[in-house]
């Protein structure tokens, strides 16, 4: 893999300051040396001390965009351009800009992926530029959305933000084709949460699952948007072999080996904290055991922390009163 560095001065609408370092360098689909790096491309670019969006090119088509909020993935070509994932509401001037640069296309279809309330941002910023702006009916419920009579009040928080919820919702399927591909978004069963997806880029070769696999460190199980322990090794578990591209909800891309350890990690944690709630242990005295030791110094490292993870698992599988 090598890398690009890009520092661009900011833009403000549609009008581009002079850069002489990029104007050395250009961007990827102007150099034909920087054409023919497949499919490890990546392209860093910061636009303002306080925003970095870094770039990765899967394949010429397919990019992925790592926000501060979390990855996205991205069809650019001669239809315009797809969009899923959990984008940052600051990375969405970046990424509009970036896009415009490589495609006359004008068509913008954005998927936003479910996240806990506490990080989600809505829609980005996409519906004001006038993109179809999609979320699964459960996850958008929860910001207000798809409801039935008189729209409820946006959340607070995304008012703060300046931005929108999605204004479209879908149920189990919805469907792309664009720029060649055909990208299928395909609800799951709960396991993050009850608004889970595969999203698969059929001629890229490329999957995302967003916080079903977040890449960074543990699972998130959030009971309350109704997710579930036993979901997360379902729906991962067929996707296990190196033959695609697996892009997580956060940091760099992986391969189906990555997926197989979360799974077999899982499994461990999950069979290791079933046997001591067997024996009668308290949650206290199960935290006290380090069941995730073996596993933290790959996976404890995001959002979940190890006792968190614990208590998770714990959570789902003690016994019900």
């Amino acid at each position: 893999m090598k890398l690009f560095n890009r520092h661009v001065t900011p833009t403000h609408a549609n009008h581009a300051v002079p850069n002489p370092a990029r104007q050395q360098g250009g961007l990827a689909r102007r150099s034909p040396s920087l054409r023919r790096l497949t499919p490890a491309l990546l392209l860093a670019f910061s636009l303002s001390a306080q925003t970095s969006v870094s770039v990765t090119e899967l394949t010429p088509n397919v990019l992925v965009f790592a926000t501060n909020n979390g990855n996205v993935v991205a069809s650019v070509g001669p239809d315009g351009a797809f969009l899923v994932g959990t984008p940052s509401a600051d990375s969405t001037q970046q990424i509009s800009d970036f896009i415009a640069k490589r495609t006359k296309g004008t068509f913008r279809y954005v998927v936003i992926g479910p996240q806990d309330l506490a990080h989600t941002q809505g829609d980005a910023g996409w519906v004001q530029r006038g993109a179809f702006v999609a979320m699964h009916e459960n996850a958008l419920g929860r910001l207000g959305g798809h409801g039935m009579g008189t729209t409820r009040p946006l959340p607070q928080h995304l008012q703060d933000l300046g931005v929108d919820r999605p204004r479209i919702a879908f149920s189990e399927v919805i469907t792309f084709d664009i720029n060649g591909d055909a990208v299928h978004v395909i609800h799951q069963s709960a396991a993050f949460s009850d608004a889970d997806s595969i999203v698969h880029f059929h001629a890229g070769n490329v999957l995302y699952f967003g916080d079903v696999f977040p890449g960074d460190g543990y699972p998130e199980i959030d009971p309350q948007q109704g997710g579930k322990l036993d979901g997360i090794v379902k729906i991962l578990s067929g996707w296990t072999n190196d033959k695609v591209q697996i892009v997580p909800a956060r940091g760099k891309v992986l391969k189906g080996a990555d997926v197989k350890a979360y799974c077999d990690m899982i499994t461990s944690v999950r069979t290791r904290i079933q046997h001591l709630i067997d024996d009668g242990k308290t949650e206290a005295e199960i935290v006290a055991t380090h069941p995730t030791s073996e596993f933290d110094g790959r996976w404890g490292n995001g959002r979940i922390k190890p006792d968190q993870f614990v208590h998770e698992v714990f959570t789902a599988l003690k016994p019900k009163q």
